[in-house]
């Protein structure tokens, strides 16, 4: 039986990583740092060669992108990308397409984590679930009845730009919160954690109580089955663990809590496998149109 290959890519204000997708595996892959001041023109010339080069070595059935920025899905214009000066507002579905002839699909990069869990990840169970990206900022991506729910320009999620204390979600629940708070970043505290330094794993538990609050609105506005964490923050998991636990439980509704299940991401490459998935989801697995019922 053949298998179906799908083109995934993650453009990030520093690298880009280009993979074919198969049946959730990366079966060829290339990277390249971005030209992230070059003009728009040149950093898209840059993309299509590289496209091109994954296309030379397999037939793919379309071609994912999650982009770090505002996404039009619909007329496959990106926003705002961030770290990427030259790339305000760039017709990227539009120039693709002048190259390529495989169907597209964009959205942020959030979003594209979100269905990576759920179409090659722990999220396969799951009709609604939440994917939350842990790193120097904080992202998220809604799944609702089995489908993305991105919202205007893809920007359903972002928790991260809610008031939190004196501040935002994201000053506390992202890597900022350790430059912020303890002069560190987070992988110098969990390195520290790992040795039972007593600061570093005070840092962790704290934040986790953050982390353990922001759930608790996402369980109070979306309700999911389930939430996964990704991003280079959730490898601490093990160390914040007790402490957002602790915190969930003081939500009212116990039978809630008690179905919901949060866990580490436990996918590899999980941008490139999530705007491949995206291909996929739009492609095989969402809902069909209802039908309109005669009055």
């Amino acid at each position: 039986m053949t298998q179906t290959n799908y083109i995934g890519i993650d453009i990030g204000g520093t690298k880009v990583h280009i993979g074919v997708v198969q049946d959730g595996q990366i079966i060829n892959e290339v990277r390249f740092e971005t030209s992230a001041q070059a003009p728009q023109e040149q950093i898209l010339g840059e993309l299509v060669r590289h496209i091109q080069l994954m296309l030379d070595t397999a037939d793919v059935a379309g071609i994912g992108i999650g982009v770090p920025g505002l996404v039009d899905e619909q007329q496959g214009v990106v926003h705002n990308v961030q770290n990427i000066p030259s790339w305000r507002e760039v017709r990227l579905k539009e120039h693709l397409s002048g190259h390529f002839a495989q169907p597209m699909y964009m959205t942020n990069d959030a979003n594209a984590f979100a269905v990576g869990e759920k179409i090659f990840g722990q999220g396969q169970p799951y009709a609604n679930l939440v994917g939350i990206t842990l790193g120097t900022g904080l992202g998220a991506g809604i799944i609702i009845n089995h489908d993305l729910h991105a919202g205007v320009l893809s920007s359903a999620g972002e928790f991260g730009c809610i008031p939190y204390l004196d501040k935002t979600v994201e000053d506390y629940c992202s890597g900022k919160f350790f430059a912020q708070q303890y002069q560190q970043e987070g992988g110098a505290l969990h390195a520290l954690a790992r040795t039972g330094d007593a600061r570093a794993l005070e840092a962790l538990a704290s934040y986790g109580r953050h982390l353990g609050n922001v759930i608790k609105m996402i369980l109070h506005t979306l309700a999911p089955e389930a939430i996964f964490l990704g991003g280079s923050v959730s490898h601490c998991y093990e160390f914040f663990r007790e402490a957002m636990e602790a915190s969930i439980r003081e939500f009212p509704f116990r039978l809630v809590t008690d179905r919901l299940v949060v866990a580490p991401s436990e996918l590899r490459n999980a941008a490139v496998l999530g705007a491949a998935a995206l291909c996929k989801m739009k492609q095989e697995l969402s809902p069909a149109t209802p039908q309109t019922l005669p009055l």
